[in-house]
């Protein structure tokens, strides 16, 4: 019984549900999406999925210049990365 609450109370917690937040700015100060993206191309990124997400980021999935897999958030007003995964060579994500 004890084992089923305390599973509970972390399903439950804040930190199981956090969201990665980018920026509390306005949209109408964000960079363009498709010039985000292409500029982003230039430097090498191969995107598979762009998306906005409920914390106000870019988020991209693809490749990055090393042809690694990688999944960026990204601040939509000054463009920098907020979070970046990259898989590793064992096919997991390092952090």
């Amino acid at each position: 019984m004890r084992k089923l609450l305390l599973l509970a109370l972390i399903a439950a917690s804040p930190l199981t549900f956090a969201t990665t937040e980018c920026t509390t700015a306005d949209k109408a100060q964000w960079q363009d999406q498709d010039e985000f993206q292409q500029n982003l191309v230039l430097q090498g990124y191969e995107i598979k999925k762009f998306k906005v997400t409920k914390g106000n980021c870019y988020e991209i999935y693809g490749l990055d210049k090393d042809k690694r897999k990688v999944e960026i958030y990204f601040d939509p007003v000054s463009g920098k990365a907020v979070k970046e995964e990259i898989e590793d060579e064992e096919g997991g994500y390092g952090y």
